[in-house]
């Protein structure tokens, strides 16, 4: 994988470089936001790691900035000290694809960086088309449309709406969710979850419409038609 790691702090870098290129990784390095944004919106890059708190432009800026250009596609890792529910949201509202929290094992961040280059490889090849009732997902197009209206959503409610879909009419728990749309293993005791479900239905579920993403107590989450 060629890898772009965004870090500040030379001897993280330097730890994290030393050991990706052992692995057989080709690793770019940037020490500051602003030349991480620039190579990261122009450079050809698998994978991209990118601290939270840096001098001048944060990690924060730096992914929301990747995300609008044309490399949007190019998963981002955010790697950082801060590790609350409120941080994480932030962290992928922003755009970023996972999120580590420091200190942390090298193996738990190699098996991150592969999740995340393997997932962006499957991804190709799925279907372009993902239905249920009057809401359509476009793959290709990396579009939500319901009764016509297009919908509006970061990276990681697409994500889970993607999930959902390619799973309805199963019951999904929240494990289930965070194996296979996060790939991590957050504190169970976080709602990080529940907080994302609950923004997904704002979205796609109005007074007007009938309701899609159905609680099961106890066990999680199932997407489903009312008939």
């Amino acid at each position: 994988m060629k890898i772009l790691v965004i870090e500040d702090e030379s001897s993280v870098s330097s730890f994290i470089k030393r050991g990706l290129e052992e692995d057989g990784h080709h690793v770019t390095q940037a020490f500051d936001g602003t030349t991480g944004s620039s190579l990261g919106k122009q450079g050809d890059f698998d994978v991209i790691m990118i601290d939270v708190i840096m001098p001048g432009m944060n990690g924060i800026e730096v992914c929301k900035s990747i995300k609008e250009s044309a490399n949007k596609h190019i998963p981002i890792l955010m790697l950082t000290a801060l590790g609350t529910t409120d941080d994480i949201v932030l962290g992928l509202e922003s755009g970023a694809d996972d999120y580590l929290a420091k200190p942390f094992k090298f193996q738990e961040l190699l098996a991150r960086l592969k999740a995340l280059n393997r997932r962006k490889i499957n991804l190709k090849g799925s279907a372009n088309v993902l239905k249920i009732a009057d809401l359509e997902m476009n793959l290709d197009k990396k579009e939500v449309v319901r009764a016509g209206k297009l919908i509006t959503l970061t990276a990681r409610e697409f994500r889970l709406l993607e999930y959902l879909l390619q799973n309805q009419n199963r019951v999904v728990s929240r494990t289930n969710i965070l194996e296979n749309v996060w790939e991590v293993e957050f504190d169970m005791g976080t709602n990080v979850i529940d907080v994302y479900v609950n923004y997904l239905r704002k979205k796609i579920e109005t007074e007007s419409q009938s309701k899609l993403i159905h609680t099961v107590i106890g066990m999680g989450y199932v997407l489903k038609s009312e008939k």
